[in-house]
C-alpha cells in the first residue's frame, strides 16, 4: 500500500487537501471529476475514483483435466472464497459425466453459486446473490446455530448410549461448510472492497475478528463431527459427568458468541469462568477413571477420547470469548 502525506490548506471557509497527481492520472480523473468520500467506523476516510456504482463482474477460467479432479475442485473453492462472481471450467476435449457430476456435488457446498450454462466442454457457475444484501452478523448467527444443534443431538447420544447419530452430524457439518464459506467469502470481499466494507459496516478489525470468530465456530463442528464419530458410547461411564460438562459447554457457546457480537466484556468473562467449571469436571472424571478397579480398557480409552474430545470444543467457545475487546478506561485514574 502506498502512502502519502497531505497538508490542510484553508482557502475562504473552506479546508481543502490535494490528491496524489500519481493517483489521479492512473483513474484518469481531471478538473470538476467528482469521487465520492466515505467516513468509516473508526472515523478514517476512504476516496473513490468514480461515483459510479457499476460493479465489474470478476470472471476466473479453471483448465479440466480428469487426472486432477481435486485440484480443480480446490481452484473452484479458491475462486469462490476470493469472490470471483463467474467461474468457468473449460476442457480441450469433453467432461466425463462422473467428473461433472462430482462437480456439482462440490459445488452444492457453495451458497449462491450456480450453473448458468453447461455442455459436453465447459460448465460455467455464477454467483447471484448481491453481496451488499447479505449480513455477516446473520450469517454468523446462522453458523453458530448449527454448531449448537449438532452439538445438543451428539450429547443426547451421549445419555442414551446411542452409536447411530454420525449420518445426522454429517449432513449438519455440511450446511456449516456452506455458511462458512459464504460468510468467508463475504468478508475477504469486503477486505478487497472499502466500499463493500463500508456498505455492509465492517472496520478492518471486525473484518478480522470475523474471519478468526468464523474459523473458530467450524473447527468446533469439526470437532463435535469427530465427537460423533467415536461410535463407542455404550461403553462410557460417569455419563452424568459428561452430561454435566455438556451442559457447561452450551452455556459456554451461548455467551461467547453473544459477548462476541455484543461486545460483552463482562459475558466473555463469564465464559472464562464457565471453562474453570468444565475443567474441574473433566479433572474430576480422570480422577475416577484412574482410581476405578476392573474396568475394561476399552472403557478407560472411550473416557479419554470423550474427554479430549470435550476440551477442544470447550477451547473453542473460549477463543472466541478472547476476541471481545477489552475494556479501556473513559477517564484517567486521579492521583489522591
Amino acid at each position: 500500500m502506498t502512502r502519502y502525506a497531505r497538508r490542510l490548506q484553508q482557502i475562504g471557509s473552506s479546508i481543502l487537501v490535494s490528491l496524489p497527481s500519481e493517483w489521479i492520472k492512473s483513474n484518469k480523473l481531471e478538473k470538476g471529476s467528482i469521487v465520492p468520500v466515505d467516513v468509516n467506523r473508526d472515523n478514517t476516510l476512504s476516496i473513490f475514483p468514480s461515483e459510479s456504482d457499476a460493479e465489474h463482474t470478476k470472471e476466473a477460467a479453471i483448465q479440466y483435466s480428469p487426472a486432477s479432479m481435486d485440484s480443480l475442485v480446490n481452484q473452484v473453492y479458491g475462486a469462490y472464497l476470493l469472490g470471483y462472481d463467474v467461474i468457468r471450467v473449460r476442457a480441450s476435449g469433453s467432461i466425463s459425466y462422473e467428473d461433472a457430476e462430482r462437480f456439482k456435488r462440490a459445488m452444492r457446498k457453495l451458497v449462491g453459486l450456480e450453473i448458468v450454462e453447461e455442455d459436453g466442454r465447459n460448465i460455467t457457475s455464477q454467483f447471484l446473490l448481491d453481496p451488499n444484501t447479505l449480513d455477516a452478523e446473520k450469517i454468523l448467527r446462522r453458523l453458530n446455530s448449527l454448531v449448537a444443534g449438532m452439538f445438543r443431538e451428539t450429547m443426547e447420544a451421549i445419555r442414551a448410549r446411542q452409536n447411530t447419530v454420525r449420518k445426522s452430524i454429517d449432513a449438519r457439518d455440511d450446511e456449516v461448510d456452506r455458511q462458512y464459506f459464504l460468510l468467508v467469502r463475504l468478508i475477504r470481499s469486503a477486505m478487497m472492497d472499502q466500499k463493500l466494507a463500508g456498505k455492509l459496516n465492517l472496520s478492518n478489525i471486525d473484518i478480522l475478528d470475523y474471519r478468526i470468530a468464523a474459523n473458530l465456530l467450524e473447527g468446533a463442528g469439526d470437532y463435535i463431527v469427530d465427537l460423533a464419530s467415536l461410535q463407542n458410547f455404550s461403553h462410557i461411564d460417569f455419563i452424568d459427568k459428561f452430561v454435566q460438562a455438556g451442559e457447561l459447554v452450551e452455556k459456554m457457546q451461548e455467551k461467547a458468541v453473544a459477548a462476541y457480537i455484543g461486545k460483552n466484556r463482562s459475558e466473555s468473562i463469564a465464559v472464562l469462568d464457565l471453562y474453570g467449571k468444565f475443567t474441574e469436571v473433566m479433572n474430576s472424571v480422570k480422577a475416577m477413571s484412574a482410581a476405578a478397579k476392573g474396568r475394561s480398557a476399552e472403557s478407560t480409552v472411550a473416557v479419554l477420547n470423550l474427554t479430549y474430545s470435550m476440551d477442544r470444543i470447550a477451547k473453542c467457545w473460549v477463543d472466541v470469548a478472547d476476541l471481545v475487546k477489552p475494556v479501556h478506561l473513559v477517564e484517567p485514574l486521579k492521583n489522591d
